[in-house]
């Protein structure tokens, strides 16, 4: 247990920060006699903004935002704690270990341990802030959505089972990121991803335009019967990845690597290279030459590619600026390596529940990132290029 709880210090900091989060905002609830935004006869005073605090412990820097009242008199006992209660707040987070688990553990490293009570406050605080995060209404339009799972080991009634964790990313009218859903699944199967999306669109998804999603057939159908509107770009990576099931292991690399470079997309703001297509015509253009060039030496490959690549263009229907962020899921795949560099120190879940919590906790964190950081997308340009069809229309 304790080789676990030091195993990854960025595993336990993201964990403790969310914790301790939670005990700052219970306190300040407490000292005031309500919730935010709650009327009560008893109320004792009102929040009043935050402040930023850094709590330095022995697992690196915490960044907290220290609640306010308005008339000063409340303050924090959270920094001057035993702090020994850190990793023991992790665990409890994190592994989803039960009340008489977590005082265990909780005596063993810190010569005391937190009340039954307490304990169970703080995590059902902890979930149900998870669960409104992840049942919160879609106001917004999403133009953009961005799909894909990973998969992550979990213990069911005594077998461990790989299960998928089903995450999507939208794009605002902003051009701003942010996590829509994170759901867990046997596996991602058509009824799993077609919940997934009906479950977005009773929040109130709406607006979406272009989605791009890994290949899963599951996901296509599901695709297919709840966004049948959206335009669907196959992501270019994973379609680059399954190309090599149809060469010989031992096999020359150049038919990869113009395959890839058929995908190629000119920097905003720099001069294209010549291998840089900035149309729909040029790619299907240079896509007849490679197919001339290598049907004789990968029958099996240009086969292939020639019947499954039109659904990996699509992204050529945005204007060019999108089209390096929205031609493939890397974006997610980034979010999805953050996931598995976290995850790896639990190895197995004992439960699902303890598996979408964690993954719904670092993805908060990365969503409070997103909307805090430089919008990912100038949406201006998507205003004025769909202008632009029109008036060709016209």
């Amino acid at each position: 247990m304790k080789a676990l709880l030091a195993g990854d210090e960025e595993f336990l900091r993201a964990l403790v920060r969310t914790a301790l989060q939670e005990v700052l905002e219970a306190e300040m609830s407490e000292a005031l006699g309500a919730e935010k935004s709650e009327r009560t006869a008893g109320r004792m005073g009102y929040r009043s903004g935050y402040y930023g605090r850094t709590l330095v412990t022995r697992i690196g820097k915490l960044e907290l935002r220290v609640p306010q009242d308005r008339a000063g008199r409340v303050s924090t006992e959270v920094f001057e704690r035993d702090q020994r209660s850190e990793r023991a707040l992790a665990e409890m987070y994190g592994q989803g270990v039960s009340t008489r688990k977590v005082k265990a553990i909780t005596e063993e490293l810190c010569g005391h341990s937190f009340s039954a009570s307490s304990i169970s406050a703080i995590n059902q605080r902890l979930d149900m802030n998870l669960a409104q995060f992840a049942g919160r209404p879609l106001a917004e339009a999403f133009p953009d959505l961005i799909l894909d799972a990973r998969y992550e080991r979990v213990r069911e009634s005594g077998v461990i089972v790989s299960q998928a964790v089903m995450i999507a990313i939208g794009i605002d009218w902003d051009g701003r990121r942010q996590v829509l859903a994170v759901e867990l699944a046997n596996r991602e199967s058509r009824s799993s991803w077609r919940d997934c999306l009906l479950g977005l669109k009773a929040r109130g998804l709406h607006g979406v335009e272009f989605v791009v999603a890994a290949v899963p057939a599951g996901l296509r159908a599901a695709l297919r019967e709840a966004l049948a509107e959206a335009a669907d770009q196959h992501c270019y990576v994973h379609f680059l990845r399954n190309a090599l099931d149809y060469v010989p292991r031992k096999v020359d690399d150049d038919g990869l690597q113009e395959l890839r470079r058929l995908g190629a997309c000119p920097r905003a703001g720099h001069r294209p290279d010549p291998g840089d297509r900035r149309d729909l015509t040029e790619a299907r253009r240079d896509l007849a030459a490679w197919l001339a060039k290598w049907s004789g030496k990968y029958p099996k490959l240009t086969s292939w590619v020639e019947e499954n690549i039109d659904e990996t263009l699509t992204f050529y229907q945005l204007p060019r600026q999108h089209h390096k962020h929205l031609k493939s899921t890397n974006m997610l795949e980034r979010l999805n390596e953050e996931i598995k560099r976290r995850t790896h120190v639990v190895r197995i879940f004992p439960n699902g529940e303890s598996c979408l919590r964690l993954v719904r906790a670092l993805a908060v964190e990365t969503h409070e990132n997103w909307l805090e950081q430089h919008r990912y997308l100038n949406m201006d340009d998507l205003r004025e290029h769909k202008k632009e069809a029109l008036r060709r229309a016209a």
